[in-house]
């Protein structure tokens, strides 16, 4: 700071530079609000920015302040600023020199009231809720005896202690532990993350993939679950394709998760209780019904078995049930012998008939009817292919004179088309002169028509077209100028004139001046 007095200046008053102002402007700002605890509305939100820093405004309905929270405080808040969220901030208020402006450097941040945090809660249930992620239509049944169970939770806590030992106590199966952190700044995303991992297993792998998930926390405050109300975890927790129960908090605590999950429990140990039934009552029930099938058992032998020795007496003896097949069996072994001796003469008597037809004059007489019945029929095809070779000669001779006839009846079809067509041809050059006549006559008509039409038939009875020195028609006096050149069109040719009075020119329109002791020049007439 300069105190120097300069003699020119009209007061003693300090002189500044602007960085000292700006500096001692942004010392007493500080002293004077080193810690305030400022309410307001979050406006301008968008994120923290690349940097890590969040820069956004606190407003009420008359003012506005620019508020900054820088990297190290944003990753230790309980919850992340949104906007339009009513929130009561406690930092200091510094200046930013460079632009002259002040704000206020937030080190804690929490909503106005259990209040705001509801109205949020219930305006994004709402606009899930219109998507459809808590219809109960999405939700999936949970498997009665699941292998392998998913859990989500912190690995430090007393959660998944819990859960371990009523697991153990009740039906011990695998367990796999997703470590996340169930509160502060990035918890949402571990827990959508965690989620969507344990879908991403493939059945099989090396890990193996979970039939049930549990998402658990312990109880606490609205702050403490609301990692729980995020919308990337409400979303995953709908997309899941495996069975997920919800259990954050204690049977009071209602998280948006809650609604989104296929099952919801009161608490992480009633989780457990949901995902695996009881081995001991297993057992004694299995026990149970093994007895009791053993005894349906033993009563329906004892049934078929009196049934089988009911049936068995009311069955007739082996030898009634083979009495009448040995009687026709017998019967049938008496009869054989005769039979066969009937059956010997029988054949015999046949075979001696046919015998008897079997003599050498019959199958001479055979032999000669068949060889005479094989001449005529070959007499009769030597004369068949006779006809045949007389009938093709026949056809061979007519083709031969069609043939020879061919190029007199040629020359004969030739004559007569050529005929034809020069009768052809003058008809189409009589058809062409009479086309041309009516065309020249048309033609004439419509040239009389337009000579009749023409604006020289009208200059051959004493009229005349004026025309100015761009050779366009002059209709008006008002548009020519004294001094003008024009052109006179007759009927019979055109002259050239100098105008010497006329009306008062149309804007625009061109006019000759002539320079001072030049006589007036004429003009090009068109």
């Amino acid at each position: 700071m300069s105190n120097v007095f300069d003699g020119d200046s009209p007061t003693n008053l300090a002189e500044y530079s602007v960085s000292e102002l700006s500096g001692s402007i942004k010392r007493t700002v500080e002293t004077a609000f080193d810690q305030v605890r400022v309410r307001g509305e979050i406006s301008g939100y968008r994120g923290p920015h690349s940097s890590g820093h969040a820069y956004f405004s606190l407003k009420d309905d008359r003012a506005r302040i620019d508020a900054v929270i820088w990297k190290g405080t944003f990753s230790r808040l309980k919850f992340r600023p949104e906007e339009g969220m009513e929130v009561i901030a406690t930092g200091k208020v510094t200046t930013f020199p460079g632009s002259s402006k002040y704000q206020i450097v937030i080190e804690t941040l929490e909503p106005a009231g259990a209040g705001a945090l509801m109205a949020l809660i219930e305006e994004r249930k709402r606009c899930l809720g219109a998507e459809g992620l808590f219809d109960p239509a999405r939700k999936k049944r949970l498997p009665f005896m699941p292998r392998v169970i998913g859990v989500v939770t912190s690995p430090t806590g007393a959660v998944i202690r819990d859960i371990l030992h009523r697991i153990s106590d009740r039906f011990p199966v695998h367990v796999v532990v997703w470590p996340v952190k169930v509160q502060g700044e990035g918890s949402g995303e571990d827990v959508a993350n965690a989620i969507n991992g344990f879908n991403a297993l493939e059945p099989g792998g090396e890990i193996p993939r979970p039939d049930v998930l549990i998402v658990a926390r312990g109880g606490g405050s609205l702050e403490d679950l609301w990692s729980f109300n995020d919308e990337i975890v409400v979303r995953a927790a709908a997309d899941s394709r495996i069975p997920l129960i919800s259990a954050v908090g204690h049977e009071t605590d209602w998280t948006l998760i809650d609604y989104a999950a296929d099952v919801r429990a009161p608490t992480p140990t009633g989780a457990a209780e949901m995902a695996v039934p009881v081995k001991a009552e297993l057992e004694a029930q299995t026990a149970g019904l093994t007895a009791r099938l053993q005894g349906c058992m033993s009563r329906q032998m004892d049934q078929r078995r009196q049934s089988v020795r009911a049936l068995m007496r009311a069955l007739p003896s082996l030898d009634q049930l083979l009495a009448l097949p040995r009687r026709r069996f017998d019967e049938a072994a008496t009869g054989l012998g005769r039979g066969l001796e009937l059956n010997t003469i029988n054949k015999r008597r046949g075979f001696e008939r046919v015998a008897s037809h079997l003599r050498p004059d019959v199958l001479s007489n055979r032999i000669t009817e068949r060889r005479q019945l094989l001449n005529e029929r070959m007499v009769r095809a030597e004369r068949t292919v006779e006809r045949l070779v007389d009938r093709s000669k026949s056809r061979i001779e007519r083709a031969e004179a069609i043939l020879a006839s061919l190029p007199a009846r040629l020359k004969t079809q030739t004559d007569r088309s050529r005929e034809r067509l020069g009768n052809l041809s003058r008809h189409a050059d009589t058809a062409i002169r009479h086309q041309l006549t009516r065309a020249r006559a048309e033609l004439s008509a419509q040239d009389r028509v337009l000579q009749s039409l023409s604006y020289k038939n009208v200059l051959k009875r004493g009229y005349a077209v004026i025309r100015d020195e761009e050779n366009r028609p002059v209709s008006q006096a008002a548009a020519l100028s004294a001094g003008m050149g024009i052109a006179i069109e007759f009927a019979d040719g055109r002259v050239g004139a100098m105008t010497t009075e006329g009306g008062t020119p149309p804007a625009g329109s061109k006019r000759r001046t002539a320079k001072a002791g030049e006589p007036p020049k004429q003009g090009s007439l068109f």
